[in-house]
């Protein structure tokens, strides 16, 4: 079964109301972000289409559209690194889901870090560089037959 979403309406019935009404842009998507229930830590941002969005509220685990793939995605269906959903989120003009999950597994990076945002921006003398904050958590190769 796919969930009915309700027509956006107006401005006060969006961000007041209690209509689920998610604002997807002209490619049918949304952002959204998955951050640890318990530490509040955030693991990744990834895209939802309504029926990732659909199959997220109906398992209990999340589903994103794969934007390079074109399809629908299960998080953990190859790496068993899971994300079991203990709330769903929307902003306040529906346009941002926020899902606190539980993550299951060492990570929820697809290159082995525990969180996608291993990397903060420092100055160098040659302009703005990434630099590495966490340490891997996991093999990707391992885990995704040759790498990420």
């Amino acid at each position: 079964m796919t969930v009915a979403f309700a027509p956006r309406g107006d401005a006060a019935t969006i961000e007041q109301g209690t209509a689920l009404a998610p604002k997807f842009d002209a490619d049918g998507l949304i952002p959204a972000i998955a951050a640890d229930a318990a530490s509040g830590a955030v693991l990744m941002m990834a895209w939802m289409n309504a029926e990732a969005l659909s199959a997220t509220i109906e398992s209990g685990e999340a589903h994103y559209w794969s934007r390079s793939r074109a399809e629908l995605w299960h998080k953990g269906a190859t790496s068993g690194h899971v994300q079991v959903v203990r709330d769903i989120r929307l902003d306040c003009d529906q346009d941002t889901v926020l899902l606190l999950v539980e993550q299951k597994g060492p990570g929820a990076c697809h290159v082995g870090y525990a969180s996608c945002f291993y990397r903060r921006v420092v100055p160098s003398d040659d302009g703005p560089v990434l630099e590495t904050v966490a340490a891997k958590t996991y093999d990707p190769g391992a885990v995704y037959r040759g790498g990420a």
